[in-house]
């Protein structure tokens, strides 16, 4: 067996936006006339996609949520988020993103994206980061109707790579997932992926128990021995249990 993909998740490990997004949703709540995030809610909004926040959100306010209204409230939180990063000189990418997308290149392997947030918000961030060209596949929260940590999002990536690339033959086992979440790391666990887990939300020994690999940083992660591990055909890989 061998690495042949790197599988980012966006929001926590590509750029430090989880306070932007949090306080969004909750001016739009205060629009509608519901209360904002509980401490609890805004906990366990970490890592899901932005509908499923949402739609759990109205919900808990007896509010009725169609997909019609969930719609609606999406996409006036993107253009908010639009508005929102026009305020930065710089974005706030996580130091060490282009580093580690160089090093994948470098070793001529596919690089994806599996995200909760809907794809207006990623490809503005890619774009203005110069880092659009790189995701060759992006599986973004508007591709799917379902949520981290349910695996369907990064088993759509591979059926995607392989649409793309025929003679990839790409298998959910040779694919590496960078996660700062518990959800998105219980997702590609599901998707029998092996998980980097990021120390950029949840503390490092949180993660350490769940992930193949942990680091505090992204310019800590050293993808060469990480590939080394793939390559020991004669090792089976398994992820921890959390």
């Amino acid at each position: 067996m061998s690495l042949k993909a790197v599988l980012f998740d966006f929001n926590g490990v590509i750029i430090n936006d989880e306070r932007i997004h949090l306080q969004l949703i909750d001016e739009i709540l205060i629009e509608e006339n519901l209360q904002p995030q509980k401490v609890s809610e805004r906990q366990a909004s970490l890592g899901r996609s932005d509908r499923a926040c949402f739609q759990e959100l109205l919900t808990n306010r007896g509010r009725v949520a169609t997909e019609e209204y969930l719609t609606q409230l999406l996409h006036r939180k993107a253009q908010a988020y639009v508005q929102e990063l026009e305020k930065f000189d710089k974005l706030p990418l996580y130091p060490g993103v282009e580093d580690l997308i160089y090093q994948v290149r470098l070793r001529h392997l596919q690089i994806g994206l599996v995200s909760g947030a809907i794809r207006q918000e990623i490809e503005l961030v890619l774009e203005h980061a110069n880092l659009a060209e790189y995701f060759t596949i992006i599986v973004a929260g508007d591709d799917i109707t379902t949520s981290k940590p349910q695996p369907d999002g990064y088993l759509l990536a591979v059926e995607r790579f392989n649409h793309k690339y025929p003679d990839l033959h790409l298998q959910p086992q040779e694919c590496l997932v960078i996660e700062d979440t518990l959800p998105g790391i219980q997702a590609a666990k599901q998707a029998q992926m092996q998980v980097v887990g990021v120390a950029h939300t949840y503390p490092f020994h949180m993660l350490q128990r769940c992930c193949n690999w942990t680091v505090d940083y992204l310019i800590d992660l050293e993808l060469e021995r990480v590939q080394e591990v793939y390559s020991q055909k004669q090792v089976k890989l398994t992820v921890p249990e959390c």
